[in-house]
């Protein structure tokens, strides 16, 4: 059996597992959870060697400080622009859909505290580590990205004396990969135990009553893959979108169960060099998009920002709506690697436009079920990326 086949599997038994659960989930969450933890360890334990060992032989494979340089902007243009499509289409899509209908709620009936977003000026700071090695043993993705971009440089400007330790990072990055190897190897167990306890503890019922919100979020995610990335890697990468939408299955279902970028992180970089990605600008592309690439996250955004406004009879006009796509779209850039980015996110385009921060309380509870959807999206968006800028810089 395929190690897609044996994932889908334990995606299938861990729903039909955890429907048998619901009238005992302490089951699921006591002995079933902590095996879903222990795969997801794993896969962070490996993941930051990865991410380091890539970005350091892609940059060193460029020869070139300023094209890494340029690769890196043209990277982040992308995202921005995809994300701004994303939180446009969240909102169009609840507005046609008119995701809030039928609830009508007062901020006095609900109770949140939003966390503080940290000043921006403090996160960009944040970036550049004061210590080579606690990023990442911490596993701070940004800070580590500039950590592995800063030794890329460090053995380009060394010449030949660099190539020994060069030598070194080469030997080190296969033995990492097949230790990789080895843990993706356990994903269908993981997926199981991973899915399990989501489903066990919620269930059906919980999903009924914004059932809607769910439906909203889950086609604006279909959409904005189906149509943005479909073009993106078609006309840009001149790769069939049938093509890459079955090479992301396996990288789709581990981010799904996951909801983690970095946990399918090694899936999507194999499933893009099949297609043709290139190594060298894969290994520094899809590593800065599960930190920063936050399309499925933007979506979710407008849809909840329309749903939060509805329920409690607030009409947010044109100008508002823009603010909304503007304060998402920098703020997935401002919020990367923070936290609780998601939450943070929301509650920062709640307040642009004056809507009850309260209601997030909403969707709190469902919120690991959106996770899982927006995932899957932010991880594809990473991988329409990564084969649009290798193709543009394949000559």
């Amino acid at each position: 059996m395929s190690l897609t086949a044996q994932i889908a599997l334990g995606l299938g038994l861990g729903v039909a597992v955890g429907l048998f659960l619901q009238a005992n989930p302490t089951v699921a969450t006591d002995y079933i959870r902590p095996i879903g933890t222990i795969y997801l360890n794993l896969i962070k334990t490996v993941v930051v060697p990865v991410v380091v060992l890539s970005i350091v032989q892609g940059v060193v494979s460029l020869q070139d400080i300023k094209k890494v340089g340029s690769i890196g902007l043209g990277t982040l243009l992308f995202y921005l622009c995809t994300t701004a499509l994303a939180v446009t289409a969240g909102l169009v899509l609840a507005n046609i859909l008119k995701v809030g209908a039928g609830f009508q709620l007062s901020a006095e009936q609900l109770s949140y505290q939003a966390a503080d977003a940290p000043p921006f000026m403090q996160t960009l700071v944040n970036i550049f580590p004061s210590n080579f090695l606690e990023p990442m043993t911490e596993g701070a993705m940004l800070p580590t990205i500039v950590i592995a971009l800063l030794t890329g440089f460090g053995i380009i400007l060394a010449g030949e004396k660099g190539q020994a330790f060069f030598c070194v990072v080469e030997s080190a990055a296969q033995v990492v990969f097949r230790i990789m190897s080895l843990i993706l190897g356990l994903s269908g167990i993981g997926v199981f135990a991973l899915i399990c306890p989501v489903v066990a503890e919620n269930g059906i019922q919980v999903l009924l009553p914004l059932l809607k919100l769910v439906l909203v979020a889950y086609i604006g995610y279909g959409i904005h893959m189906a149509v943005v990335y479909s073009a993106s890697v078609g006309l840009l990468a001149r790769v069939r979108p049938i093509a890459f939408f079955k090479a992301m299955l396996r990288p789709g279902l581990v981010a799904f169960s996951s909801a983690s970028s970095v946990a399918a992180l090694p899936f999507t970089l194999e499933a893009v060099e099949k297609l043709g990605g290139k190594k060298e600008i894969t290994g520094f592309v899809l590593p800065l998009g599960a930190t920063v690439n936050m399309d499925g996250t933007a979506i979710y955004q407008g849809v909840c920002a329309i749903f939060i406004a509805q329920i409690f009879g607030i009409s947010l006009d044109f100008t508002q709506q823009l603010t909304i796509v503007l304060t998402a779209t920098l703020a997935s850039i401002g919020t990367a690697g923070v936290p609780g980015a998601g939450m943070i996110m929301l509650a920062m385009v709640l307040q642009s436009v004056g809507l009850p921060v309260e209601g997030i309380a909403l969707v709190a509870g469902i919120d690991r079920i959106l996770d899982m959807g927006r995932t899957v999206v932010n991880i594809t968006g990473d991988a329409a990326c990564a084969l649009s800028i290798s193709a543009r810089y394949s000559s």
